[in-house]
C-alpha cells in the first residue's frame, strides 16, 4: 500500500524535473537567439570595407580579426605586396615604373627597374558604440609612395610609408546614414569603378588625363535612399573638403589659394547599384583666392578662380565581360588631378573606357584607353601661372592578367601620346612606352 501511495508522488518529482529540464532548455535557447540577433546587428552597424584604389585588387576575402584594441573594437589587417618589373622609352610624369602617368615633353632615354612602392596595408576598426543606434570604425591605410630615404646611392631601395587614408565612421544601420570623418578619397576620383591594372594601382591607368580626383581631409555623408529594399540600391553623398592649389605660398603648412579663407571644396554624388553593374554622378565645386592667405601675392590674370566638374560613369559585368568607363568636364580642375595637374582658370574635358574578358576562371585580358582635353587657349594664357603647356593626351593599355587565390600575375603594355607646347605658338608630340611584369599577394 505504501508503494502504492508513493507512486503518485514519484511521478510527480519526475515531471517536475521535467519542467525544469525544459524551461532551462528554453532559456539556453533563448540566450543563443539573443546572442545570434546581437551578432546580426553589429554585422550590419560595421562599415563596409572601402575598395582600393583599383578594382584589379581584390577586396581582401573577410576572416576573423586578429585583435583587439579595446573591448568590443576588432581590427583587421589587410593589404597587399606588388611587385613590378618594367622597361620604358621616356621619362613620365610623377615618376617612373609604378607611378608613370604620362610622358614628359621632349625627354629621351630608356630605362628599366623593379618597384615594389604599390605594396599597401590597412587596418580596419570595427565595433565601437557612439550613442543610441549608432555605431562606429575606421580605417588607416598607407602605401610606399612617400619618396625616398635620402638621396644616397641605395637610397631607391628604401621606400619612405605614405599616409593614404585616415577616417573614421559613425554609422547608424537603422536608417542607413553613414558619416565619414577624416582624410579619403574625394567624391570625383571612381573609387568603384577605377580601371583594372596590376602595374598601375597607387597612379592608376588614366589619372589625371582621363580623370580626377584625390585624398582630402574632410567631412561626407552617405545616405541610403532606399534603405532596406531589394533590388537596386540608391544612396547619396554630400562632402566637405579642406581647399586645395598649387600656391601661391607654402603649399605643405595651409598656406595655398585653395586655403584662404573659409572656402571648402564641395561635392555631391548619386550612386546606384545592383547585382551586376553600376552608375553614378558627381558633381564638384570650389572658389580660390590667388591672392594667398596673406591677401597680397600677385594676380596677374585674375584674382579668383572658380572650379566646377561633372562626371558620369559606371561599370557592367555581363557573364565573363567587364566594362568600365566615365566622361567628366569641368573648369579648373588642377586642384583634383585635372587637367594632367595643370592649375588655372582652364576648361577641360574627357574619359576613359575599359573592356575585360575572362576566358577561363584564372585568365583575363584588359584593353583600356583614356582620353583628356584642356582647352588650348586656356592653357597658353596660364602658362607660367599654373600651367605646363599640355595641351591633350591618350593613352592605351593592353594586359593580360592570370589569378589564382591571392595571387595575382599579369603582363602589361602601356602607350601614351601627349600633345604639347613651349612657347604658346610651336607644337610638340611626345609619345611613351611602358612594359611590365607584374605579381601581388593579397591578404
Amino acid at each position: 500500500m505504501a508503494c502504492a501511495l508513493a507512486l503518485p508522488l514519484a511521478a510527480h518529482a519526475q515531471s517536475d524535473a521535467r519542467e525544469q529540464q525544459l524551461e532551462q532548455r528554453v532559456a539556453q535557447l533563448e540566450q543563443q537567439l539573443n546572442e545570434l540577433k546581437a551578432m546580426i546587428k553589429a554585422q550590419k552597424a560595421a562599415p563596409a570595407p572601402q575598395a582600393p584604389a583599383t578594382q584589379s585588387v581584390a577586396a581582401a576575402p573577410a576572416s576573423t580579426p586578429t585583435f583587439s584594441s579595446a573591448p568590443g573594437v576588432s581590427v583587421a589587417l589587410h593589404g597587399f605586396i606588388s611587385a613590378s618589373a618594367f622597361s620604358q622609352n621616356k621619362s613620365f610624369t610623377y615618376g617612373n615604373g609604378q607611378n608613370a602617368l604620362f610622358p614628359i615633353p621632349g625627354s629621351t632615354g630608356s630605362l628599366s627597374g623593379v618597384d615594389v612602392r604599390n605594396t599597401r596595408f590597412w587596418l580596419d576598426f570595427k565595433g565601437a558604440k557612439f550613442a543610441g543606434d549608432w555605431n562606429g570604425g575606421g580605417r588607416i591605410e598607407m602605401d610606399f609612395f612617400g619618396g625616398f630615404n635620402g638621396t644616397g646611392a641605395y637610397s631607391q631601395q628604401q621606400a619612405t610609408p605614405r599616409l593614404r587614408q585616415a577616417y573614421m565612421d559613425l554609422t547608424n544601420p537603422e536608417t542607413g546614414t553613414t558619416v565619414r570623418i577624416g582624410q579619403q578619397w574625394d567624391l570625383m576620383f571612381p573609387i568603384d569603378n577605377s580601371p583594372t591594372s596590376l602595374a598601375h594601382i597607387a597612379f592608376p591607368l588614366g589619372f589625371g588625363s582621363g580623370y580626377g580626383g584625390w585624398r582630402f581631409p574632410g567631412v561626407v555623408v552617405m545616405q541610403d535612399i532606399n534603405h532596406g529594399s531589394t533590388g537596386a540600391q540608391w544612396r547619396f553623398d554630400v562632402a566637405a573638403f579642406e581647399g586645395n592649389w598649387s600656391g601661391p605660398g607654402n603649399n605643405i603648412n595651409y598656406l595655398t589659394a585653395g586655403n584662404a579663407g573659409f572656402r571648402p571644396q564641395l561635392e555631391a554624388r548619386l550612386h546606384v547599384q545592383d547585382k551586376n553593374w553600376l552608375a553614378y554622378f558627381a558633381a564638384h565645386y570650389s572658389k580660390v583666392d590667388l591672392r594667398g592667405v596673406e591677401g597680397n601675392a600677385p594676380t596677374p590674370i585674375r584674382s579668383e578662380v572658380t572650379s566646377v566638374g561633372y562626371e558620369v560613369g559606371g561599370q557592367w559585368k555581363p557573364g565573363p565581360w567587364t566594362f568600365k568607363g566615365l566622361a567628366y568636364a569641368g573648369n579648373g580642375l588642377g586642384e583634383i588631378f585635372g587637367a594632367m595637374s595643370q592649375f588655372g582658370d582652364i576648361k577641360e574635358r574627357g574619359g576613359f573606357v575599359q573592356a575585360g574578358y575572362s576566358f577561363t576562371p584564372n585568365w583575363a585580358v584588359y584593353a583600356f584607353y583614356a582620353y583628356s582635353k584642356p582647352d588650348s587657349q586656356d592653357v597658353i594664357t596660364w602658362m607660367g601661372h599654373g600651367a605646363t603647356g599640355l595641351l591633350r593626351n591618350r593613352q592605351a593599355a593592353l594586359s593580360l592578367q592570370y589569378t589564382a587565390g591571392s595571387y595575382d600575375l599579369s603582363a602589361e603594355w602601356m602607350h601614351d601620346k601627349i600633345d604639347s607646347t613651349s612657347n604658346g605658338t610651336d607644337r610638340k608630340t611626345t609619345t611613351g612606352n611602358q612594359v611590365s611584369l607584374n605579381a601581388l599577394y593579397r591578404f
